[in-house]
């Protein structure tokens, strides 16, 4: 399963990278916005800045106009900007013909704002690259977002649709876990969702007593 880390922040993007699991990188308008990145000239930058730190890894970039003539300029132009840009279009019938579109000409595509299977089928059936089923938001509205993994796992499998399953709105470690297990082909969520797999109690109680016994041999031998 690919790791993705949903942010715009360089430094949790660098962090990832050099922990050696990074494969590539999420955003939207809120996470740029929260970082401070305005303007379109500036936002264009950012994309770029995060390409030359991810390397060979997908970066998902958003279009921000919601009609289909406004989402095809947008995305060409997203597009253009480095070869690992993906445009991650929303899930509404002008993004579903955007994404035909794209594919026709050979851009890749994230279809976000997922949340059903009918939608996702429908994303597959368009050519998108990925597809991103939103599960800790279906979570909150007490619906099983990894249910929504399986079914469309089972669907994508039946037919044999090349789009990648990207789990979004991750929101912590068993969910990566749970992911994992159905057969999620890409995760997205924050940092600490990615460094809380190190975590076991068990790690740490067993490191302590390996220092503390090599402490003691190393002072038994003085």
């Amino acid at each position: 399963m690919k790791f993705f880390i949903d942010t715009a922040n360089l430094d949790q993007i660098k962090e990832a990278h050099d922990l050696g699991v990074l494969d590539g990188v999420t955003t939207n308008p809120s996470l740029m916005a929260k970082e401070g990145i305005s303007g379109r000239d500036r936002v264009l930058q950012h994309y770029k800045d995060i390409c030359s730190i991810v390397g060979e890894g997908d970066v998902s970039a958003e279009v921000i106009a919601t009609d289909f003539e406004g989402m095809i300029k947008e995305g060409e132009e997203l597009a253009a900007l480095h070869p690992n840009i993906v445009v991650k279009v929303p899930m509404i019938k002008d993004g579903v013909k955007a994404i035909k579109y794209f594919s026709d000409k050979g851009i890749r595509t994230n279809c976000t704002l997922v949340f059903s299977a009918g939608q996702a089928l429908l994303a597959a059936k368009a050519g998108a690259s990925y597809v991103s089923p939103f599960i800790g938001r279906l979570d909150d509205i007490s619906v099983d977002g990894l249910e929504l993994i399986e079914q469309i796992r089972v669907i994508y499998d039946n037919y044999g649709y090349n789009t990648e399953i990207l789990a979004a709105s991750v929101r912590h470690p068993m969910h990566i876990i749970k992911c994992a297990e159905i057969g999620a082909d890409v995760m997205t969520g924050p940092l600490s969702a990615i460094m809380a797999l190190l975590k076991h109690p068990l790690t740490d109680s067993g490191l302590a007593q390996f220092l503390a016994d090599h402490k003691k041999a190393a002072e038994a031998s003085k």
